[in-house]
């Protein structure tokens, strides 16, 4: 079974509600007939009902069972505004304000999330990351065990010799994190691969350099970020500073990295900046044909996940499971004793 028809039947085991702020936009439509349909989620759609309806019609798209919420005209608009105001009154935020921010799709979603009216939100079809991370940081907050938000694409990759699932990050969001910063997103990264996969994650920190191949002041972060990661986390399985064919090619590794433990097989690739992830992604996707799924987030205190604007129906679908399967995972996470 496929990684993403996985996580299609572990969202089933505990259904989940995830509220959808761009209810206008016809790839969300056509991906929530298919999520209603196979039982992978409840839906919320946020915005006008009339119009959302005459869309689905005029598109012969079947959402009856999908819930419709007009901020505009819900019930809950004072109730999320004066809490929004009380959130944020520190930072500024006025009640006159809160009312006109609360109006807004994406930040309603926000706070059915912060009110537990909602498990998870997905987001970013027609909006950027910012239009959906900024109100998720300004209202959920970060984890309290994570340092640093950060963005990770699942890879589905077929008929690839050494492994088909790859977890890459950073690919969504920082542009240029520093040492300590690449540690968290590798542990995060760890963390999201063994949740979603349910393999043991082997950390790649990516570089032009294999083990001082090199020597820059850009090796050298990719250099002190490892030995972070080596030092706090000893139990990880960590590569690094490597080039990328020597985290997941055997046999290169075994000239460019004899003494490795992970032997060129790397499933978790973290990249030194934002140009390298976000490029490196979308070339496997094109020229691999992998299905990539992402940006998936971590860090966040509620599962909230931003989409490619150049997705289509499945990868919104499979981004909805992951959400739902997040939404699982965390609340186990919470019931074992953790934040």
């Amino acid at each position: 079974m496929e990684f993403i028809e996985k996580i299609k039947e572990k969202a089933r085991q505990n259904i989940k509600t995830i509220v959808l702020p761009e209810a206008m936009e016809l790839r969300v439509l056509k991906a929530v007939e298919e999520v209603l349909r196979d039982n992978i989620a409840k839906i919320i759609l946020l915005g006008n009902r009339d119009e959302i309806l005459w869309k689905a019609g005029e598109n012969y798209i079947n959402i009856s069972n999908a819930i419709i919420i007009d901020p505009k005209s819900s019930d809950k608009h004072e109730e999320y505004a004066n809490y929004l105001y009380e959130l944020r009154k520190e930072k500024g935020m006025t009640i006159e304000k809160a009312r006109e921010l609360v109006l807004d799709e994406i930040h309603y979603g926000m706070m059915m999330l912060k009110c537990e009216d909602a498990d998870g939100l997905v987001c970013g079809a027609i909006h950027s990351t910012a239009d959906t991370l900024r109100p998720a940081l300004q209202i959920l907050k970060t984890s309290p065990e994570t340092k640093i938000v950060s963005g990770f694409f699942i890879m589905d990759i077929p008929n690839y010799e050494y492994g088909q699932v790859y977890l890459m990050a950073d690919c969504g969001i920082n542009p240029n994190p520093n040492s300590e910063e690449l540690a968290e997103i590798a542990i995060s990264s760890a963390k999201s691969f063994k949740e979603l996969v349910e393999e043991t994650p082997k950390i790649a920190m990516l570089s032009y350099s294999t083990h001082g191949s090199a020597v820059s002041e850009y090796t050298q972060k990719v250099i002190d970020a490892t030995n972070i990661l080596k030092t706090r986390y000893p139990e990880l399985m960590v590569e690094g500073e490597a080039q990328a064919d020597a985290a997941i090619v055997p046999e290169v590794a075994k000239i460019k990295s004899p003494n490795s433990a992970i032997d060129g097989r790397c499933n978790v690739l973290v990249f030194p900046n934002l140009d390298a992830g976000n490029i490196g992604y979308k070339l496997v996707q094109r020229f691999a044909h992998a299905e990539a799924y992402g940006p998936l987030c971590q860090g966040i205190a509620k599962p909230v996940n931003d989409l490619s604007r150049g997705c289509c129906v499945n990868d919104i679908i499979g981004v909805i499971a992951i959400t739902a399967v997040q939404c699982t995972e965390g609340g186990r996470q919470k019931a074992e004793g953790g934040e």
